[in-house]
């Protein structure tokens, strides 16, 4: 009895103590199409960035501009500029999935904006 009585006084008074800081590693999954889009030229990006956009259901008849926006957690970020006056952020996943938005509804869900990096800005291992 006093050995359960010692042994439960013991683990309240560790209440409160936590264990030293480990560093987190990060990890991140690529897919090949994450990594390909970087090699496209031009044309093709928006040939498959449209196709994209078609996929999900909505429209886009001709990408007046593109590019990479940068990484948001696990997804790939991209912009298409439409014909039609639309511009759309893509998020592509390490399953090769697309997400499509309005870029123009991405601040009220707080994600990035849909602002083009530097040509030549890919995420390493792209």
């Amino acid at each position: 009895m006093r050995a359960a009585t010692a042994a439960l006084i013991m683990l309240l008074g560790a209440c409160g103590q936590s264990a030293p800081d480990k560093p987190v590693r990060q990890i991140r999954v690529r897919s090949p199409e994450q990594d390909q889009l970087h090699k496209l030229d031009e044309m093709n990006r928006a040939i498959a960035l449209k196709r994209a956009i078609h996929a999900s259901g909505l429209k886009c008849v001709r990408i007046d501009k593109s590019g990479y926006v940068g990484e948001y957690r696990n997804l790939s970020m991209w912009t298409a500029s439409c014909s039609d006056k639309r511009d759309w952020a893509l998020f592509v996943g390490p399953d090769a999935s697309v997400q499509v938005r309005l870029c123009k509804d991405l601040a009220r869900h707080g994600l990035p904006a849909c602002v083009i990096k530097t040509q030549g800005k890919s995420p390493a291992g792209a």
